[in-house]
């Protein structure tokens, strides 16, 4: 499946909506379900690697476990490479297209701060020199997940630096769906909003403007918990 096809479901008439997969099994079960792309949760892959999330997973082992996802689907796979593991561009990009994504998700967060919106853009916009169309980029803002006092305001700064930069979509995680619409109008283009069981809808999310909507780690954890209530009673 090529970047090309990825990248035009960022534009259809409905959003598209991406169960976050960690493991061959569960990207197989989201491809099987009719979801048209599998997208990877980097903290669930972490987690299931026996790592913590924020960066902590050896690229290898990460690129490794993005590989394997691939291989077991039929469908266009992008990848969350979280900030993208201390990895100059280039190579981050020729490592990450040997797995056979087709997109990543790249976050703007780092050692628990933001990262500087300049050196970020720069950052993207030489992923994307290094992938041309080969990578559908969604860019992260976690302005909603850090101490910033205009959270809106910023994420729509920043997501018109890295628009500029010559990413694909924009993605301000956690918005409240209240503020979601004000970031879509700011911003323009593509925008990845978050989901979670339990939590804001696909359907509300559409309704404020987003065209692509994922759920992390949040269905892993769901399914752990479920677990955790299910081994007492196995016993």
């Amino acid at each position: 499946m090529t970047a090309e096809l990825f990248r035009a479901m960022h534009h259809g008439g409905t959003p598209l909506v991406l169960p976050n997969a960690w493991d061959p099994v569960s990207a197989r079960l989201i491809a099987e379900a009719g979801f048209p792309a599998v997208a990877t949760s980097s903290g669930a892959v972490a987690r299931v690697l026996g790592y913590d999330d924020g960066q902590l997973t050896p690229p290898s082992a990460m690129f490794a476990a993005v590989a394997q996802i691939v291989r077991a689907v039929d469908v266009p796979v992008t990848a969350d490479m979280e900030a993208g593991y201390g990895l100059p561009a280039k190579e981050f990009a020729e490592r990450l297209l040997e797995t056979g994504a087709v997109g990543c998700n790249l976050e703007d967060s780092l050692d628990g701060g933001l990262v500087d919106v300049a050196q970020q853009a720069d950052y993207l916009a030489e992923v994307r020199a290094a992938a041309g169309a080969e990578l559908v980029i969604n860019a992260r803002v976690d302005t909603f997940i850090r101490p910033v006092d205009d959270p809106v305001g910023e994420a729509v700064r920043r997501g018109r630096e890295y628009r500029r930069a010559g990413v694909d979509c924009v993605y301000p995680i956690l918005a409240p769906v209240d503020q979601l619409a004000e970031v879509v109008e700011g911003v323009g283009g593509p925008i990845n909003a978050h989901a979670s069981p339990g939590g804001p809808t696909p359907s509300e999310l559409a309704a404020a403007g987003a065209t692509r909507i994922s759920y992390g780690t949040s269905v892993h954890t769901y399914l752990m918990t479920k677990l955790q209530e299910l081994l007492p009673t196995l016993g």
